[in-house]
């Protein structure tokens, strides 16, 4: 993409002068009708230079003020406005319109095929005015105070002085069919729009200095090297407890459920094994899965009926060693008893061998 070069007049604070046009060696037919349009007195536009001279004074006359938009705003800062319940009383006596002015600098119908504008010195001071008394005004009351604050809000307004006087407003060499008597005119095709959306993008804000980063003072990892750390490795006493468990003795210990005991012949808790009954210890059998016919021959091939788990009972020999042939003989004869034994089952069984 080519360079597109302005003239000396379009720089900032540079007085107006004539523009710079330049044009093809054929000319468009539509700027031949926007010429011939404006032009009071009818002149020759046969030729190239001919469109070059007619254009270039019909923009240089002190008439050709082009209108690029408009802008409201406040009259005076927030705090000073006009408050009512009526809108359109608190539009007519707190805004302004402030228009938009400029001239023609440059107009490129060969490389860029553009043409720009620069505003005019009227509109360059109401803008900066406005900067000055109305925004700098809201944008300092609406930010905290700091020490550098007045000479942050100087620099702001110093910074949109020289933006606003460099600002050119470049768009397509159409647009010169905005073009009216005297070298005046109006954009149009919604280019207005674009203006103002670049001139409020001048408008700065006032930022305040960002705030201060605080060290976070964090303490030293411990390290083993370290003199504090020679015994980290050490188990604490908390942790010695929870691995030694706490040593009772043995005859504080309580048995959950009491469980009877033969010690000696004399205790009182001999008497268990003689006086203990099988039916005491049986438990309700579980109901069959399926129940057969009766018949004649249940009565000599039925099953066992189904017994609780037989008690373990101690060896005779242990019996024998701690109460003798008595105690084995009645904790058996019981035990027979409790099975539907009779006593003279005994006497047959040994007479068998």
């Amino acid at each position: 993409m080519p360079v597109s070069l302005l003239p000396a007049s379009a720089a900032a604070f540079a007085p107006r002068s004539a523009p710079t046009v330049v044009l093809n060696t054929k000319v468009e037919a539509w700027l031949t009708q926007t010429l011939k349009r404006v032009n009071r007195v009818k002149r020759p536009l046969n030729s190239a230079p001919q469109h070059f001279r007619c254009l270039t004074e019909t923009l240089s006359g002190p008439a050709a003020i082009w209108s690029l938009c408009s802008i409201m705003l406040p009259k005076a800062p927030d705090s000073e406005l006009r408050k009512d319940s009526n809108p359109l009383v608190e539009a007519m006596f707190n805004y302004q319109l402030i228009h938009i002015e400029a001239y023609v600098v440059h107009v490129d119908m060969v490389s860029q095929h553009e043409v720009a504008f620069k505003l005019t010195q009227d509109t360059i001071d109401s803008l900066i005015e406005y900067h000055k008394d109305i925004y700098s005004v809201d944008v300092s009351a609406s930010t905290w105070s700091w020490a550098e604050k007045e000479s942050q809000l100087k620099k702001l307004q110093e910074e949109f002085v020289q933006s606003i006087n460099r600002y050119v407003f470049r768009t397509g060499v159409r647009a010169l069919e905005g073009l009216e008597e005297d070298g005046a005119g109006e954009l149009l095709e919604g280019r207005a729009e674009d203006v103002k959306n670049a001139i409020m993008g001048l408008f700065l804000p006032l930022l305040p200095p960002p705030p201060r980063i605080v060290d976070v003072v964090r303490p030293a990892a411990v390290l083993p090297s370290s003199p504090a750390g020679n015994n980290w490795w050490q188990p604490t006493e908390v942790m010695q407890h929870q691995q030694h468990p706490v040593q009772m003795d043995s005859w504080k210990v309580l048995p959950s459920t009491p469980s009877p005991t033969i010690t000696t012949c004399s205790d009182p808790q001999s008497t268990f094994w003689s006086s203990m009954v099988m039916n005491d210890a049986q438990l309700p059998s579980p109901t069959p899965s399926f129940s057969q016919p009766y018949t004649t021959e249940s009565h000599y091939c039925s099953s066992p009926p189904a017994m609780a788990p037989i008690p373990s009972l101690p060896l005779p020999s242990v019996l024998a060693q701690q109460c003798g042939t008595s105690a084995i003989n009645s904790s058996y004869h019981g035990s027979y008893h409790s099975y539907g034994w009779s006593n003279d089952f005994t006497p047959q069984y040994a007479t068998g061998y």
